[in-house]
């Protein structure tokens, strides 16, 4: 996962957020003024993976009947100016002096743009900027690279006007394109469905033309690819509702596009939690990823919830920052505001990695974010904190996760202060994992467990662990400094930890 600065690089350097030119960006404030709604959002926390301090989203509807006036809807223009200078005040508020607003299709291309970028000036002092299509795709498809630094594959940003197209590979934006196939502007096109058919079909041709077939993965960005993501959740009767990094197969799209048009959308969206106005685009949109997926054959399909607002962000990084993992510098920023031991994760990580030694990157890089995340959670009641261990892992903004990594994640966590898992309500979750991954998440958690008895800021006094896979002996050596560290407790989370990986239990008390 992204690069390093040298051979002995690894995640557990000095955090970047400590560093003042990167902890410049730990508050941005982006304005997003689409031609469906008008988003504020304020990240914060770590610079390579920020938190939404603030999100705020009104569907405006700027671009509706667009095709019939060419200008802003007038009901949609004073919505948006409205929403502007309140997320001006907000901004205000929360100290952040300047925000950056940018403007997409529907005030680029209506002949009234112009004047509505002079009235929100007027109006507000904030200087919208307006971007071309071409631009639109490059930002989202950062926004991309913002949470998956090794994306490989298409982007597809979908707006109420336009979609874009952009091709990324090797952590760079290769070829971009637009169209005027959003929802809002489809509803204008004549002949009905025939209609609409042939202009789809019309643009996407060219759109193929431009960046190939085949891709790897498509990644969707986009309120309404969102809307059908979580739809097809709702069909596949899928038990986490995180939409980004959810996966779907060309034929789960076609099932779940048919499958919208079979059912009352009145009763879809009380299901699924979707507004009404957002409701309203998804059979339009659902008839443009369908011709989509058939005609560009991508091999999996990506939801993105990180798109231009994010790319604006990763616009601003130095490129050292870029090639940060943003998982574990999510994790580090968690560990130094709200562990009881801020650095322990480091020193834990390197008392467990003999149990680790021959893992994969993937799978070391979850143990370290594990580690980082041991003890986050402590203020919770004790009853519950291994619920809150699981859910803080499996639904929390962290970027650079597939779904069943979050659930490993989240079941090692809970392994961390439980040592059964039957019986929660998180066992719906379970079926994401395979059996050996329930069985890895359960070892990481109860070796995390252990590990946490030698909570001490001298970290040679922890000891040395050892792990012998083939003869299955796990070994602990005890410095005679730390033997009342090795306690009753510590003996019996050694011997389970031991019994976790069907191994014998080996301790030497060092003179």
């Amino acid at each position: 996962m992204g690069g390093s600065e040298g051979d002995d690089w690894s995640p557990f350097d000095k955090p970047l957020f400590e560093d003042p030119s990167a902890r410049a960006l730990s508050r941005v404030g982006v304005v997003d003024v689409g031609s469906n709604s008008v988003r504020l959002v304020i990240f914060d926390g770590a610079a390579r993976s920020p938190a939404y301090f603030y999100n705020e989203k009104i569907l405006c509807g700027l671009g509706k009947g667009f095709n019939e006036t060419g200008q802003l809807d007038p009901v949609g223009r004073r919505r948006a100016l409205a929403a502007i200078q309140r997320f001006q005040l907000l901004a205000g508020a929360m100290g952040i002096p300047d925000l950056t607003a940018v403007a997409t299709a529907a005030v680029r291309e209506a002949t009234d743009g112009p004047d509505f970028r002079a009235e929100v000036l007027r109006e507000t002092g904030l200087r919208l900027w307006v971007i071309d299509g071409e631009e639109e795709a490059r930002l989202s498809a950062q926004g991309v690279l913002l949470g998956w630094p090794g994306a490989d594959g298409l982007l597809c940003d979908i707006g109420g006007s336009s979609l874009e197209l952009a091709v990324i590979a090797d952590g760079k934006v290769g070829k971009r394109m637009t169209a005027p196939l959003g929802p809002l502007r489809l509803e204008g096109i004549k002949g009905g469905k025939k209609g609409r058919k042939a202009e789809i079909d019309r643009n996407l041709d060219m759109l193929a033309e431009a960046v190939g077939t085949g891709h790897k993965r498509l990644f969707l960005v986009g309120g309404s690819w969102r809307a059908i993501a979580r739809l097809d959740m709702e069909r596949r009767n899928y038990p986490l509702h995180v939409l980004h990094e959810y996966r779907m197969t060309p034929r789960s799209v076609v099932a779940t596009v048919e499958w919208i048009a079979g059912n009352d959308l009145n009763e879809l969206r009380g299901r699924t939690d979707t507004s009404e106005a957002r409701m309203s685009l998804v059979p339009l949109a659902s008839e443009v990823l369908r011709r989509l997926v058939r005609r560009l054959r991508p091999e999996e399909i990506a939801v993105s919830s990180y798109g231009i607002r994010e790319g604006m962000l990763y616009e601003q990084m130095p490129d050292r920052l870029r090639r940060r993992d943003p998982l574990i510098e999510a994790c580090r920023f968690a560990e130094a505001k709200d562990a009881r031991m801020p650095g322990f994760g480091k020193a834990l990580y390197g008392f467990l990695r003999p149990l680790y030694a021959n893992a994969r990157e993937s799978r070391q890089r979850l143990v370290k974010a594990a580690c980082l995340l041991h003890d986050v959670t402590w203020r919770a009641h004790p009853d519950y904190r291994h619920e809150v261990c699981f859910d803080n892992a499996t639904r929390a903004n962290l970027g650079g996760l597939t779904h069943s990594e979050r659930v490993f994640l989240g079941l090692a966590l809970l392994h961390r202060y439980k040592n059964s898992r039957s019986g929660t309500r998180f066992e719906p979750l379970m079926e994401l994992l395979s059996e050996q991954q329930l069985v890895d998440a359960e070892i990481l958690g109860k070796a995390m467990r252990f590990g946490a008895m030698f909570s001490v800021q001298d970290s040679s006094m922890m000891g040395e662990l050892s792990w012998r896979p083939k003869k299955r002996i796990l070994g602990m050596q005890v410095p005679r400094a730390s033997r009342a560290l090795f306690g009753e407790v510590a003996e019996a989370r050694f011997q389970s930890l031991a019994s976790a990986l069907g191994a014998e239990s080996l301790v030497k008390f060092l003179d």
